[in-house]
């Protein structure tokens, strides 16, 4: 039998920011991203620096708005978020909208930005742009953060043909054998039990040896 070991699985991550002119407006915010099926994995509330922000928004040094910039990212507090889940960048992006929060009011009118943002540098909210962003960014929020490696497509179907499938067969066989009333409840204890990630416990008897 096999014995190698079965690498786990990492949920995508992303950093959000709830900005100065949005942080009335957090609770509602948390809302929608819990209803989007998002895990808050981390949460803080901070005010930020003007050299802090420079820092942050290293990227945009040298742009013409970059100074009005970590001018308003420092002009209050703000909320920082690690929100997880399956394709979490490009989920919240999609959720907060377009940078622009003028343009967003026209073109997608229920986004966040469309609703809690006023203009271009006055958007609510902040999302990572990319998996290494948000990596960079999260550590700068939460810098004793632990940031697992993303799995690529290839590793993901090598973990569930190794750790997976093999498994789930092995009970979906068992489960047209025994024919339960209730073969969801069966089928979850059956897997539950027969988890090759969990120590198998022995129940049986200690015999000691005579000296």
């Amino acid at each position: 039998m096999d014995q190698t070991p079965c690498r786990r699985i990492y949920v995508e991550r992303t950093l959000a920011l709830i900005k100065p002119d949005a942080i009335h407006k957090s609770e509602d915010i948390e809302d929608t991203i819990l209803k989007s099926g998002f895990t808050i994995i981390q949460k803080r509330k901070l005010q930020l620096s003007p050299e802090q922000c420079s820092d942050f928004y290293s990227d945009q040094y040298g742009k013409l708005f970059f100074p009005s910039l970590t001018a308003f990212m420092s002009s209050g507090p703000i909320i920082a978020l690690t929100l997880a889940r399956d394709n979490a960048i490009a989920h919240w992006k999609s959720i907060i909208g377009p940078v622009n929060s003028s343009k967003a009011k026209e073109t997608h009118p229920e986004c966040l930005r469309a609703k809690y943002g006023t203009s271009d540098l006055k958007n609510a909210l902040h999302g990572s742009e990319s998996f290494h962003a948000a990596e960079r960014e999260i550590k700068f929020m939460f810098p004793n953060s632990v940031i697992e490696p993303f799995p690529t497509r290839e590793a993901t179907e090598e973990y569930l043909s190794r750790c997976v499938n093999p498994t789930l067969l092995r009970g979906l066989t068992e489960l047209c054998k025994h024919k339960p009333l209730n073969p969801c409840i069966w089928l979850a204890d059956w897997l539950i039990k027969h988890n090759p990630n969990m120590p198998q416990i022995w129940e049986g008897t200690i015999v000691e040896e005579a000296e």
